[in-house]
């Protein structure tokens, strides 16, 4: 019997045009963030690789490398000359050790201490030269002629940069890698360039999800014309034209937009008690192009059950079209200041004292914080749970959501639910999270897994069935993001979780293969390799090889071949 094809849940073919320069924001201080924009570097790397890149494929290049060999390997035979080699090599690595020193020393302390003395010498004996140029000279000088001073100086930037994470945090130091990630991939100003990269890296045949990004509402930047959201989602359908096998292309469902493009882009009427979409943006993407679901990222500002959604997630539940969202701590997130409606949640409560619940405080002022309250994957019982969808049905501002669920007033029931909403869970929570899960030995929410199966934790009630108004406060602050996850995997049919990103970890792996021993997990679980956000840790080829050989070929198959193909099922 002929397999399913393999199929990657989760991959991005967004170019570096389509991100918002100033990513910075937040993690420097304003206005440090402007000197440190992502677009010129973008157009810097795009430069070196249209221009000065290209010149070692060139016939003089060849030459001069045949030539510049010669003098090498004439240089290293002759006992002389490489006892002269080493000791130039030398010179230039001691003096530009002490040209970086002297820059970041105090200059308080330049007159007593004693390599500051030394330094002087050197550079009255004409060492080191006074000039900036002369100084920039012998660093690149030192770059291109001694390996081992290069190596050296390689080693003392690494120190630097280790120590400056210390000021910096943990945080730059990931954002500095998504710089440099973006622009690995800079070069390519074409969505389906990316593209060919990636599938080049799977056996022919191979499916993609492939998910857009609407950052133009985190305030981090605008977007340049031609380079916006609209322009990415044009690239996607011819890639979805030309590739409608093995591509899979999501639409960004952003609640802002939403609200700012008015029916130009999310258009609806109610007929029959179902949503049925009029001519607008998602129209067109969904029903014309035949795109397969809808992308969300909650972590740029925004709860996955604010208002604006909730007719678009009536039509996705009922026409069986997934929902991806982001649900791991990242560094793409919301660059802008806290709003006030956003100190407490919508919906949650917590314990003042006894007997008296309150909206839970939602603490976090750093962005990095309360970006979280966002991303946590307890907000999505506010569309899965019908008693907690009631709440938000009863509030809406818009009286067409009650008529979607059918509310009754008077019975105070909703006659639909969004119980039977296919979504998906990307990164499964984060690496982290798997960790925290592993660790927590004596929570016993954590635990509930284990004693609990088919179940897991049970959110809003006790184990007596009875009403717990506390409960989903301390999961919300103590449980683990994969106990959350996977109960609300059992609990709910089509809701499924991806290994994006997570997938590079080995230490995830023994987890993994006891999650999927879980029968009704097992079912549930996507593969996906986060291309190429990931590419830091990774190559997609050496993700896969890794998968292959930590999981049998049966777990495989399930998650990259049987799963996929009941997630991407609809009834359009």
């Amino acid at each position: 019997m002929e397999k399913n094809k393999i199929v990657n849940c989760h991959a991005h073919v967004f170019t570096g045009d389509h991100v918002p320069s100033y990513l910075a924001k937040t993690f420097l201080p304003w206005p440090l963030y402007y000197l440190l924009p992502l677009s010129p570097l973008v157009k810097l790397f795009r430069f070196w690789y249209d221009g000065p890149y290209k010149l070692q494929f060139q016939p003089f290049f060849k030459k001069c490398r045949r030539n510049l060999y010669h003098v090498k390997i004439f240089i290293i035979r002759s006992a002389i000359l490489s006892t002269l080699r080493t000791i130039v090599g030398l010179w230039l690595t001691v003096s530009v050790f002490y040209i970086i020193f002297y820059s970041l020393e105090d200059p308080r302390a330049q007159e007593r201490n004693w390599i500051s003395t030394l330094y002087k010498i050197l550079e009255k004996l004409i060492i080191i030269p006074d000039s900036l140029l002369g100084k920039v000279f012998i660093v690149l000088c030192l770059i291109a002629f001694y390996k081992p001073g290069r190596n050296f100086l390689l080693f003392l930037f690494s120190k630097i940069w280790s120590f400056l994470g210390v000021f910096t945090g943990s945080e730059s130091k990931k954002l500095a890698k998504r710089y440099l990630n973006l622009v690995r991939f800079a070069l390519y100003d074409k969505q389906f360039k990316i593209f060919g990269r990636l599938k080049g890296q799977y056996p022919k045949g191979t499916g993609f999800i492939l998910l857009p990004m609407d950052m133009e509402y985190m305030e981090a930047g605008g977007l340049k014309k031609g380079n916006q959201y609209s322009d990415q989602m044009a690239q996607l359908a011819v890639i979805k034209e030309n590739n409608k096998d093995i591509a899979f292309p999501f639409v960004f469902a952003e609640p802002r937009r939403i609200r700012a493009e008015g029916i130009s882009h999310f258009d609806f009427d109610i007929i029959e008690e179902k949503v049925v979409l009029k001519e607008c943006f998602i129209k067109e993407y969904i029903e014309n192009y035949g795109f397969s679901g809808f992308k969300i990222y909650p972590a740029l500002g925004y709860y996955p059950f604010d208002e604006t959604l909730l007719p678009l997630w009536k039509y996705a539940a009922d026409a069986g079209l997934p929902i991806l969202t982001h649900c791991i701590r990242g560094t793409i997130f919301y660059r802008g200041t806290k709003k006030k409606e956003w100190d407490y949640h919508p919906l949650f409560v917590e314990s003042i004292e006894e007997d008296v619940y309150k909206s839970m405080l939602l603490p976090g002022i750093k962005n990095s914080d309360f970006i979280n309250n966002f991303t946590h994957p307890l907000n999505y019982l506010c569309l899965l749970d019908s008693n907690l969808l009631k709440r938000l049905v009863v509030k809406a501002k818009d009286d067409r959501i009650r008529a979607i669920f059918g509310y009754d007033k008077e019975s105070d029931i909703l006659k639909y639910d969004l119980s039977h909403l296919k979504l998906c869970f990307g990164h499964y929570g984060g690496d982290d999270e798997w960790l925290k899960y592993l660790e927590s030995d004596r929570y016993d929410h954590s635990n509930q897994l284990a004693k609990h199966p088919s179940t897991g934790i049970i959110f809003t009630e006790t184990v007596d069935g009875k009403p717990a108004d506390g409960k989903i406060e301390q999961l919300w602050k103590h449980a683990d993001w994969y106990s959350i996850i996977s109960s609300i995997m059992l609990q709910y049919d089509n809701v499924y979780a991806d290994l994006s990103y997570i997938i590079h970890s080995e230490q995830i792996q023994p987890l993994l293969k006891q999650t999927l021993l879980n029968e009704d997990l097992r079912k549930k679980i996507l593969f996906g390799t986060d291309f190429y956000v990931v590419r830091n840790h990774r190559s997609e080829k050496d993700m896969l090889a890794g998968i292959l050989k930590n999981l049998t070929e049966e777990d495989f198959d399930q998650i990259a071949r049987i799963n996929p193909e009941l997630f991407l099922k609809n009834n359009i």
